[in-house]
């Protein structure tokens, strides 16, 4: 990934792969294999789930390169081919948590058949329109504050805090998105995040305000929380960007890696490749499983009763493999906590995990779980 930072966009157009002549057949199938299938925290049998799979694999949000919308800032780019791919892999595992937090992670997409009003609301919310708030124009834009021109390709800690900034515009899904840096999740940090009334011991400094969400999609009642659960835990996506190695993955780390898909509250991994972002959504054996956002479509419009055409935001072939030690060691990862109770099982579970990728430090809890030389550390210190 590093490599291609300073590859002018023209170059980057054509070393940048896209499946605009490819048709589904081309797509190798799914292995039959005995081995555990991980997706987003959940298992499947490759053998007698297959179909269980797929529905899953294509009931997420597939965001791509798209041509013919609206110029950014009014004179820009009017497509994203060969520069907005990690921009798109930010929209997909963003899409993924408000998927869980308005839909459910059970949540099952099926082609032709009438949506739930969460489900178009979210879809507006990514489309390429200035006035959506994922849209491709609005990350873009963002960047500029983050250093980054419009057309210019992003990292995946780049992504992250640019969609940190615009969740704070969302009040219907009233997201705490936090980035950690330097590896360290500081679950005090997290706390005061997600439940902002609490003073410094934990105790409430003031009665939560009504914080009944307001609904900015087309349709009333979006909300899937109740209103107790919203009023006491912001849910949280909690992105980590991390460096694996330093021009390839560690392979100290893969098995971290893997674990992370099988933690409950994942919401998959971006990176890739040099040249190509990928959105990471789990692993069989030692491949990957990814969806690939470097297919042109065209921009697309609602229709006059508020209904999106959904067809084109579902990968509807079997999902793109590569193994692990193919990507590039910058990556960020992904987790959606909804509830506090959420996160707590988190934290429970990553200490447990045996070669932890990033330190886990806990102030409340004063434990601090660090990574050193491949062995996982204890101290009963707070810093």
């Amino acid at each position: 990934i590093q490599s291609i930072l300073s590859t002018p966009p023209t170059d980057l157009r054509k070393s940048t792969l896209t499946y605009d002549t490819l048709g589904f057949g081309e797509f190798e199938d799914f292995p039959e294999t005995s081995e555990p299938v991980w997706i987003l925290g959940k298992e499947f049998n490759a053998l007698t789930e297959k179909d269980d799979i797929l529905s899953d694999v294509t009931s997420r949000l597939w965001f791509t390169y798209r041509k013919n919308f609206s110029p950014i800032g009014g004179t820009g780019p009017t497509s994203d081919t060969g520069w907005g791919c990690m921009l798109r892999c930010g929209q997909m595992i963003l899409g993924e948590a408000l998927v869980c937090r308005h839909l459910g992670r059970d949540w099952r997409w099926v082609r032709g058949q009438p949506q739930r009003g969460q489900y178009i609301s979210i879809l507006n919310a990514f489309l390429d329109k200035k006035d959506s708030y994922y849209s491709l124009h609005q990350i873009a834009q963002m960047g500029v504050g983050e250093g980054k021109s419009i057309g210019q390709w992003y990292g995946p800690n780049t992504v992250a805090q640019v969609l940190k900034k615009l969740t704070v515009f969302d009040s219907w899904s009233r997201l705490a998105v936090h980035v950690a840096m330097d590896n360290t999740v500081v679950m005090e940090e997290i706390k005061r995040l997600c439940m902002p009334w609490l003073d410094y011991g934990g105790a409430a400094c003031a009665e939560p305000p009504g914080w009944i969400p307001k609904h900015n999609g087309c349709l009333e009642g979006a909300c899937a929380l109740a209103e107790e659960e919203t009023a006491l835990w912001k849910p949280l996506v909690l992105l980590i960007p991390l460096r694996l190695g330093l021009s390839e993955i560690n392979k100290a780390y893969i098995e971290t890696l893997k674990q992370c898909f099988q933690l409950p509250q994942s919401l998959g991994v971006i990176g890739g490749k040099p040249n190509s972002a990928h959105y990471f959504i789990g692993y069989v054996g030692e491949e990957l499983i990814y969806l690939d956002p470097h297919t042109t479509q065209p921009a697309v419009e609602p229709c006059e009763d508020s209904q999106v055409p959904d067809d084109t935001y579902h990968c509807q072939h079997p999902p793109c493999r590569m193994h692990i030690c193919e990507i590039d060691p910058s990556v960020a990862v992904g987790f959606f906590c909804r509830t506090e109770d959420d996160f707590d099982d988190w934290c429970m579970r990553i200490r447990k995990v045996r070669y932890a990728v990033f330190p886990l430090r806990l102030k409340r809890w004063c434990a601090l779980i660090a990574f050193q030389s491949g062995d996982v550390t204890r101290s009963e210190t707070l810093k």
